[in-house]
Order: structure tokens, then sequence, then C-alpha cells
């Protein structure tokens, strides 16, 4: 008898079907996974021959062949123990395979037969219905998976439970949805003194999604000038929050099946490797990129980041995706990210100041920013020079305006952005690109010529050309322009200086 129960394979975040084929035939007693498992799968036969037996069953003294189709499909994770355990007992004749036809299980096992939880979980119970089928899951993540709407879910705690509820004896609690986290904006723009310059780009990146690079000194607060950048950006809507989430939970980090309608804020260390940044690794996994998916990626001391590892981001920065290319399995995820970056002028940090500067300046400005490539900078819309505060700055009283005035101003123009591009698919001016660019961010005639003779004198790319367009729309959107004039330009072109070079 061969018994039948379906699971997932995960590639990014796509689920693929997956059937788990058990025969128990005679033979010299043996227990074989076959169908491209890795060592966490092939590992399952002690996980499950040991769950049986706390359950007081012993295998079968038989050949028991457990086949994960298609087989030329990559089989990676612990959350294949659930469905090898099931297909295992229906063939077995412990349960009914029929009833297992209508279900799709995810899990990993402990050794006294509890089911434990494993990632994916919220993606598992989407394919699921795509599939109109069920979800089997563990207990701990059937707030998870009732976010997908619509789908029936058994959050087992035990292999026991589950098998007394197929069978009729007990019943399992339906889960509920998991709990809406609280938003967690960071700091108030109110605790930043001074700099208006850098809080007038902060808020044009908010507003439109643009990339922005901050140039100052140490402690002259551009750390803190982007942990406010959540506090002013309109949190996610509902199927943002759902795509964020899915990113999270093959990550392994959705907690408790909470789900945040913040936006994502990543910060990793200037140490991180490439696969780190942008996934990978032997397991594959969504790296730094794509986990802020619809939020903000800071890279905080951007030049001692690896150039490799720098590099590696140009690609998502342009297209909104991260491809993972690996000689078995080719993953795509999500990166739809808004760079914010921060450096100093040069490794000393005080350029601008012939007091403290050291002996080698300017020359060492120039061959410390010149680890950042220039294709690099190029994806950057704007550059802005924090300039340091004094003390004087620091007594002052805190300013009037704080991050709750700024969001309303920001959640006005993202509004005017939504209702241009409802047809285009664009969220932001940030995304505009071909005749929705021509058709929305084309300037007045002013405005035109003041940006041609700024391209040829500043020799601005292809690419910096459209992201100057891109940058003007939103300085106009901010001021409820319908079209582009030549001040709006103008502001947008003094955001495109480069950070002096020697």
């Amino acid at each position: 008898m061969v018994a039948l129960v379906r699971t997932v394979a995960y590639l990014g975040l796509d689920a693929r079907a997956v059937e788990v084929q058990c025969q128990v035939a005679p033979g010299l007693p043996k227990f074989n996974i076959v169908g491209l498992p890795d060592k966490a799968v092939g590992e399952s036969r002690e996980r499950v021959q040991s769950a049986l037996a706390a359950m007081g069953l012993s295998l079968p003294p038989k050949r028991i062949t457990i086949n994960l189709s298609p087989a030329d499909l990559p089989k990676e994770g612990s959350h294949y123990d659930l469905p090898i355990a099931l297909a295992l007992l229906a063939a077995m004749g412990v349960t009914d395979a029929e009833q297992l036809a209508d279900w799709v299980a995810v899990g990993e096992l402990a050794l006294d037969g509890r089911v434990a939880p494993s990632p994916g979980v919220l993606l598992a119970a989407l394919h699921a219905s795509e599939q109109e089928a069920g979800l089997i899951c563990p207990a701990s993540q059937g707030p998870e998976a009732r976010w997908a709407s619509g789908v029936p879910v058994l959050a087992a705690p035990d292999l026991v439970s589950l098998l007394n509820h197929l069978k009729g004896t007990q019943r399992l609690p339906d889960p509920q949805p998991g709990e809406i986290a609280k938003p967690d904006h960071g700091p108030d723009l109110k605790q930043v003194k001074g700099q208006e310059t850098a809080k007038r780009a902060l808020e044009i990146a908010a507003v439109g999604g643009h990339n922005l690079l901050m140039v100052g000194p140490p402690g002259a607060g551009k750390s803190l000038l982007a942990s406010c950048l959540p506090g002013i950006l309109p949190p996610l809507t509902a199927a943002e929050a759902l795509e964020t989430s899915m990113v999270a939970s093959v990550a392994g980090t959705l907690e408790g099946g909470r789900i945040s309608r913040t936006r994502p804020f990543r910060a990793p260390h200037h140490s991180a490797s490439m696969a780190a940044l942008t996934g990978g690794g032997l397991k594959v996994k969504p790296g730094e990129v794509s986990l802020a998916h619809l939020g903000v990626l800071f890279l905080d001391e951007l030049p001692e980041f690896q150039r490799a590892v720098l590099d590696s981001l140009r690609q998502p920065l342009e297209t909104g995706k991260v491809d993972v290319a690996r000689a078995n399995a080719h993953v795509a995820y999500p990166a739809r990210v808004q760079l914010i970056a921060a450096m100093n002028p040069c490794r000393c940090g005080h350029l601008g100041d012939a007091a403290l500067a050291c002996s080698r300046a300017p020359r060492c400005a120039a061959d410390y920013q010149s680890k950042v490539s220039g294709p690099m900078l190029d994806r950057i819309d704007l550059h802005v020079e924090v300039d340091p505060v004094s003390a004087a700055d620091l007594a002052l009283p805190p300013p009037a305006e704080g991050s709750a005035e700024v969001a309303a101003r920001v959640a006005t123009a993202r509004a005017i952005q939504t209702a241009r591009f409802d047809e285009t698919g664009a969220r932001t001016n940030a995304e505009l690109d071909g005749p929705a660019l021509e058709t929305f961010a084309t300037p007045d005639e002013p405005g035109r010529t003041l940006l041609m003779q700024a391209a040829e004198a500043m020799r601005l790319s292809a690419r910096g050309y459209t992201r100057m367009l891109r940058v003007a729309r939103t300085i106009a959107d901010l001021a409820g322009a319908e079209q582009i004039g030549r001040i709006h330009v103008a502001e947008a072109l003094s955001y495109r200086r480069q950070p002096p070079r020697a």
C-alpha cells in the first residue's frame, strides 16, 4: 500500500506542491527517504521513529520507503517531519489515508511527539488556500496560518492530539489570527536640533520613497535622523503587511503570528557578508535587503562595508528583487527597499574642520569615499551634507515640529501618488518608469530648460536624469503643484551634488 500526504517546498516566497509517498513493503527492515532530501530531511528518520516510539508505536519490520515527489526538486528544512510521520501512520493503517487527502501538512517533530514550529507556515497556508485544502501545522503557529483567510487550520500541539482529532475522539481548538503588533516608530524628529536641510531631505525621501545619503562628521546626528524615518512613513496597507510577513515567515522571525503595520527598519553592521545582506547561504534564506522589503535599509558607515557587498545591492535597488542563483535552484526574494546611508567625509571624520582634520586631508577624503563605487552612488537620489551641531544649538529648546506634523504632510503627498498611479502599479514616485514617467513627471518649459542645462553641466547619466525627474515630482507633490516647475527642478538638483572629492 502507498499512502500519500501533501506538503510544500519553499523556493523564495513560492511554495511548491510536494507529495510525500510512503510504501511499506516486504523485505529487509530499512527506512529510506528519497527525492533530493537535504541533511535535515534525511534526519527525519530518527525524529519520526522516536516520536512514534513516544506514542507506543514501533516501525514494522519491513522495508519502508518515503519518496518526496517531484524527485528533481530539492527538499530542505525540518517541516517535512510531520507529513512523513502522517504518511507512515497511514501506510501502517493507524489513521485513514483518505482523511489526509484534503490537507497540507508542515511541522517539525520533537523526540517526544510534540509538533515543533518551522519557518514558512504562512506561505504553506496561502498555498493550501490556492489548492482549496486545509493546513495541518504546529499549535504555536496556528495564529500565523489563520492570516490566510478561508483556510481550515488544524494546529496540533503533538502527534497524539492530531491523531485523536482525525479519529473524532478529541477536538483541537480553532486557532485565532495573530495580533497586530503595536506601532514602533522609533525616535521623534523633535529630538533632532538644527539640521533643517537634512530634515527636508528626509521628508522628501519619505514622500517619494527615494534613496538618501547623509555625509557628515561623527556625532552630527546622521543615525538619529535615519532612525526617525519610520515615524514619518505611512503604515503598511493590509496587502503590504502580508507581503512583509511572508518574508518574515520564511526567515522564521514571525513570532506568535503577530503581523506589524509598521514599515521594516533594518540596520545591518558593516561587517555583514554578501549572503547576509542579499540572501543565500548553505540553506537559502532572505537577506537584510529582503527583510527590509517595503521599508528602510539603513547602512551606517557606508564605506566600511566591503565593496563587493555594497555592489551586490545595485541590482536589488534597481529592480526591487534579489535573484539568488544556485547550482540546483534559482530563488527570488522581493527587495523593494528605501536605502538610507550615512558616512563620514573621510576616515578621521573632520574634513571640514582644520583644527581636527588629520594631516592627510583632503587626500584622505578621496581615498575614503572612493570605497563606494560610482554606480552605487548613482542609484542614490538625494545627497545631503549634515553639518556638526554646535553646543549653542543643543542648548535650544526642542523644535516645535515633530514626527507627527511631518508624517501628516507625507501622508497627504502619498495619497496624491496613490490616486495618480492607481492604474500603473507604482506605489511611489521612486518607482515611476517608462510612459508613466513621461506622463506625470514632465516639467514645464523653464523647468525643462534648467534640467537640460544641469544635465550637461553635471554630466548626469540617463539614470541620474531619470532620478532627478522623480525627485522633482516628489517636491512638486509636497508643494501641492500639479506640474513640475523650475523651482522644483532646482531643489532636486541641489540634492544631486556628489560628496566632495579631492
